[in-house]
């Protein structure tokens, strides 16, 4: 079995405008998604806004450079996350076309392999 990340991303903005309701149905259709997964969610995190976020670089001498927010401006947020474990890309397909994001229209899912260094 290997391991694929599903990166969950949007619009900022439009998660924050959500109506009470619309979030409740957000939080049910991920409680949905991860009672049908199972077992083959290792691990998912909501993630805070990217305001908050911390970057890190170094610049050309060297130096430690921190930066407040994400270091590019983007419509686009990872917003959240689930670590699965299946038996391949196709399996993943088919379980994260279920996520409420990848209909949502100001958001998508991203899968990506996590790599194997065993």
């Amino acid at each position: 079995m290997a391991k694929y990340l599903i990166l969950i991303h949007g619009d900022e903005r439009q998660w924050a405008a959500m109506s009470p309701q619309e979030t409740q149905r957000l939080d049910e259709a991920h409680r949905t998604f991860a009672a049908a997964a199972g077992p083959a969610v290792l691990d998912a995190q909501q993630l805070e806004p990217a305001a908050v976020a911390t970057t890190l670089r170094v610049d050309p001498h060297g130096r430690l450079t921190i930066t407040d927010g994400p270091f590019l401006e983007t419509k686009e947020a990872v917003g959240g996350y689930y670590l699965v474990e299946a038996p391949d890309l196709d399996a993943v397909i088919s379980m994260a076309s279920r996520l409420y994001e990848v209909s949502a229209g100001h958001s998508g899912v991203e899968i990506r392999p996590v790599v194997d260094h065993g």
